[in-house]
């Protein structure tokens, strides 16, 4: 057990037991194969702490209530609050107080999610483990395992700690939920180098993961936050929220706006007093007026709402929203990076490819549904009755073969080993007939010899005969075969170099392969042997088995592609299979080079080299979740909007460092779950794809919702503005200011939330992330329109005047014409990126109507019931201030139709004349 002969640049046990002899990594942990005592493993438990995660710190609920409240928006909506208290509206103050409460705690509840991440990695642990302490084995709370302690493993066991094995028999570890990999590993006690990944370390069991086939014996090398999956732990907890593109946009908008409204409103403050002479009465009642006017207190309650909406909508198409932002975010993805296993593909294995002497064969059907056929190279059906070489493998690969396939619900599940369940499903497709066969006797798999054999007994005309058939690695089964059969039936010799270069053509294409052979078998034999099948098989052939990818993530990629967005797939496998399952999916081009990153070249890349490759990179090998971790930083570095999905613990950290995780909701994790922002309801990458365009209808209907709003506040508050800058009597009062602002709010400002997509949205890039709310060419409208509707209300204001000599009278048809050219300036806002002077702006949202009655009803009760008249002011107005507010309200809808299309050509004209910039704001998503 002297480690004198180890090189001295060789690395330390402690840091990789999985290279060190099991010798040393006993005498390193200060074990035994006998394990410890009970009063070492008392010393130790007291020392290094229980074998759990730790409880990660969590600030108190009154700071995590406050937090929600610390945006630029929620200060607008307090000033807007303080503005309506002086102005003893307490309606519209009550409205606003609830607005802001209600938004506050719907982020604390929703707040939290790395946390809970955590708790779902805390419960995948294992709650007793078998550990031998003073000689004996027994069983004790997996919390108080020590390092240093022996335990042993057996099938369907949850391996309690990181463990380096000691020894192991036929020992096989679902490890999919840590590495990705979708089929069960193969462990045994033999050091591996230094530098094996994650999946390759075949000498250790991780805590968490699930024994599936064998025994096994080690040594805790590591507990609680030490393990590979407390390691995990440890990134998740690392990760800072990021900030949705929509909430840095607000953010930006809200404290531009202040800053604007505070500007003006000291301007105005100015002029009325040094250059008119105001007095401090009318100045004051001036400011509340224009600070009532500009300040769009109704932006952040609409946000929410059609955030809210898009939610519902959402779960409508199976994604469940645990976040509401990040259904907008979501919409504005430039990147979407997947785990393959499980998300790609359907985790279940399928024989895709029979290799006979005589000839090859094409299995259709996908997954463990019995529904499929095979077939022949040139398309014909291939019955196991009419082909002999086919019949025998198929009946060796069933009958050597534990597996059952049953229904689960609407699906179908494998009782026993995957690739087992495949053989299984090949035999009924290829309609194989085992019936009055009976085993005998059986060698079962085991890693040291990589096959399985069984003594059969089998009904024949001349009564009944016995063959060993067996199903193991290719390699093995050469070794010991010395014939194949022709097509004639006939023994010859087998051409072993022939099928070395089949089974490279098989493992080309992604296909994990596995070998068939027979023996006879005497009449008398009841045994079987490991020695027996040393050698004097006839070998019958391969078969081809993959994790099929998913039909509709095919479709959903080549959608993902128009709109602009490119998707990586990062996986756990090596990298032969990850190019084939990527050819087929349309990540990578059926023929030439695939650019491929392995988890070995990331390792070795620094943050700045990756950062330069990420973009140009879609297929990523043998990850570890720090390299998917890593992966997500580097494409953020450049600017991309990340989604990442995913369903094992492994995708937990970067799940939730993206921008925006989503998780599988049947086969993922609850870690990966509580990690996510969106949970897939039914597991279906396509889910994403149809996410992403509810996602981006959800932007387009917050951009014309805030298009849409802004010129009721910009109009208004110019309206009050130019009368102070030209020394003229208030053309609005305050509290008709804040009847129009309540008359909008209760019916137009919704509206637009259920706008439909528009025509195209996933034909266009996705927006940059450096791209506003108020878009240049918004804003362009959002000013123009402002203008105008201020300048047709105070022209009304001013003609109603002059007609009539009756300022309330007058200022009841400027109220009048602010609502009917806000209904006008909605139907402009239908349709910001085309034209509205077409018959569908009548069309498709019948909120539209809903909200012009409702608008139409409160303003004849505004001008026509008398207590209205006296609480506002106003008088009733003739069918002259109707018609004359209707004929503006035309001229509103076709002048900013006019500046649309203006803008229109003005950004084709750049498109043209500086397509690099363009590239640039779009980004390389193509």
């Amino acid at each position: 057990m002297a480690t004198t002969d180890r090189p001295s640049d060789a690395p330390l046990v402690r840091d990789t037991p999985w290279a060190a002899p099991s010798d040393e990594v006993l005498l390193e942990f200060r074990s035994a194969p006998a394990g410890l005592t009970g009063t070492e493993a008392t010393e130790r438990l007291g020392r290094d702490g229980r074998n759990e995660l730790p409880e990660p710190p969590r600030p108190s609920l009154v700071r995590r209530l406050l937090s929600q409240y610390n945006d630029v928006l929620t200060y607008i909506l307090i000033g807007a609050a303080v503005l309506k208290a002086i102005t003893a509206d307490w309606v519209d103050f009550t409205v606003i107080v609830v607005v802001i409460v209600a938004t506050g705690l719907v982020g604390f509840v929703q707040e939290g999610r790395a946390t809970s991440a955590l708790a779902g990695l805390r419960r995948m642990q294992s709650l007793d483990a078998k550990v031998l302490r003073d000689g004996t084995w027994g069983v004790v709370d997996a919390a108080e395992l020590v390092v240093g302690d022996v335990v042993r493993v057996r099938s369907g066991d949850r391996v309690p700690a990181d463990v380096r094995l000691l020894d192991a028999h036929g020992l096989q570890v679902d490890e999919s939920a840590l590495t990705g990999e979708s089929l069960a590993a193969d462990k045994g006690p033999d050091a591996v180098q230094a530098d094996a990944g994650l999946g390759d370390r075949s000498s250790m069991l991780f805590s968490g993961t699930i024994a599936t086939a064998g025994t096994g014996e080690g040594v805790v090398v590591a507990i609680g936050s030490d393990t590979a999956i407390g390691r995990i732990s440890a990134l998740v907890a690392e990760q800072d929220e990021m900030d949705t593109p929509l909430a840095r946009q607000l953010a930006r908008l809200g404290g531009q706006l202040s800053i604007l409204i505070a500007g003006l409103a000291l301007v105005m403050l100015l002029v009325g007093y040094f250059v008119h002479g105001l007095g401090l009465e009318d100045l004051i009642s001036a400011a509340i007026g224009f600070a009532v006017a500009a300040v769009p207190e109704g932006l952040p309650a609409l946000v929410t709402i059609t955030l809210a909406l898009g939610v519902q909508q959402m779960a409508k198409r199976r994604a469940i929203t645990r976040k509401m932002a990040a259904v907008e975010t979501l919409g504005s993805t430039t990147t979407i990076c997947s785990d393959k296993t499980g998300t790609l593909t359907q985790n279940e294995m399928t024989a895709r490819a029979v290799v006979t002497p005589s000839g090859s064969y094409a299995v259709t059907g996908t997954g463990y549904a019995p529904e499929g056929a095979i077939t022949t190279v040139d398309g014909a059906a291939a019955d196991a009755a009419d082909h002999p070489d086919l019949d025998a493998l198929v009946v060796a690969a069933t009958l050597c073969n534990d597996a059952s396939v049953e229904r689960d619900g609407d699906g179908w599940r494998v009782v026993g080993q995957p690739t087992e369940g495949a053989l299984r499903l090949l035999a009924d497709k290829a309609g194989a007939d085992t019936r009055g066969a009976r085993r005998i006797a059986a060698v079962p798999f085991e890693s040291s010899h990589k096959f399985a054999a069984t003594l059969d007994e089998l009904p024949g005309d001349d009564g009944p005969r016995r063959i060993v058939h067996v199903v193991g690695a290719p390699d093995r089964l050469l070794d010991r075969s010395a014939h194949e059969r022709t097509s004639a039936g006939e023994l010859v010799a087998l051409d072993r170099a022939a099928w070395d270069g089949r089974i490279d053509e098989l493992s080309a294409r992604g296909l994990r392969v596995l070998a068939v052979a027979v023996r006879g078998a005497s009449d008398d034999d009841d045994t079987l042997t490991l020695e027996e099948v040393d050698d004097g098989l006839t070998f019958l052939g391969v078969v081809g088995i993959v994790d099929p990818p998913r039909p509709e993530a095919t479709a959903a990629i080549a959608e993902a592609h128009g709109a602009g967005i490119r998707v990586k797939m990062i996986t756990g496998d090596h990298r032969g299979t990850a190019t084939a399952i990527a050819r087929e999916l349309g990540l990578a081009p059926e023929r030439g080079e695939v650019p491929v990153l392995s988890g070995a070249e990331l390792t070795a890349m620094s943050d700045e080299e990756l950062a330069h490759v990420a973009r140009d990179v879609d297929v990523y090998a043998r990850t570890s979740p720090e390299h998917k971790l890593r992966i997500v930083r580097a494409l953020q570095s450049r600017g991309e909007v990340v989604a990442m999905t995913g369903d094992g613990v492994n995708d937990a950290p970067s799940i939730t460092r993206a921008d925006v995780g989503v998780a599988m909701g049947v086969k993922g994790t609850e870690a990966t779950k509580e990690a996510a922002d969106i949970v897939l309801a039914d597991d279906n990458f396509a889910t994403i794809e149809r996410a992403v365009e509810e996602g981006r209808r959800i932007y387009d209907n917050i951009r014309k919702s805030v298009v849409f709003l802004l010129p009721t506040n910009g109009a208004q508050s110019l309206v009050v503005l130019v009368a102070v800058l030209a020394g003229l009597a208030l053309p609005l009062t305050p509290v008709q200011i804040l009847w129009i602002n309540l008359a909008t709010a209760l019916t137009l400002s919704l509206s637009l939330a259920g706008e439909p997509a528009e025509p195209g949205i996933m034909k266009r890039p996705p927006r940059s992330s450096s791209e506003q709310v108020l878009s240049s060419r918004a804003l362009v409208v959002v000013l123009f329109a402002s203008v105008v509707l201020g300048g047709v209300t105070l022209a009304v204001y001013l003609i109603e005047r002059a007609r009539t000599g009756d300022v309330q009278l007058a200022q009841t048809t400027a109220v009048l014409m602010l609502a009917i050219g806000q209904l006008a300036f909605l139907l402009n806002c239908r349709f910001l990126n085309s034209s509205s002077l077409t018959p569908r702006v009548l069309r498709g949202n019948p909120a539209i109507w809903g909200s012009a009655a409702a608008l139409i009803a409160l303003q004849l009760a505004f001008t026509y019931l008398p207590f209205m008249n006296a609480w506002f002011g106003t008088k009733p107005i003739g069918i002259e201030g109707w018609l004359l507010t209707a004929v503006f309200a035309v001229g509103v809808f076709l002048l900013v139709e006019v500046a649309k299309l203006l803008t229109r050509l003005g950004a084709r004209r750049a498109t043209v004349t500086t397509p690099d910039a363009e590239r640039a704001t779009v980004g390389t998503h193509r």
